[in-house]
């Protein structure tokens, strides 16, 4: 099994909310499958999703306010992972 399938959780104002309902948000890499999400999630954390669900985060245009130079953000997926109701995983 590939240890580099969850890179870090995603600390964003949407993802804390999120946490009050049991979703936590992490990315993950290009070619993870939702079952091989679910098993990193229980050797990382001891709990078991009840489910798991992907989104493809696109690359976006930015510009360097100094130099006026124009770049690109990384694209990458994250994985929504929901859990249930008494588990929890310590993020911080």
């Amino acid at each position: 099994m590939n240890t580099n399938i969850i890179k870090n959780p995603r600390i964003t104002e949407k993802a804390t909310m999120l946490i009050e309902d049991a979703c936590y948000t992490f990315d993950v890499a290009n070619g993870a499958t939702k079952n091989e999400i679910i098993k990193a999630i229980k050797t990382l954390y001891k709990v078991t999703p009840r489910a798991v669900r992907t989104v493809a985060v696109t690359s976006k245009k930015v510009t360097s306010r100094k130099s006026n130079k124009v770049g690109y953000t990384s694209a990458g997926r994250k994985a929504y992972v929901y859990l249930k109701k008494g588990d929890k995983i310590e993020v911080l």
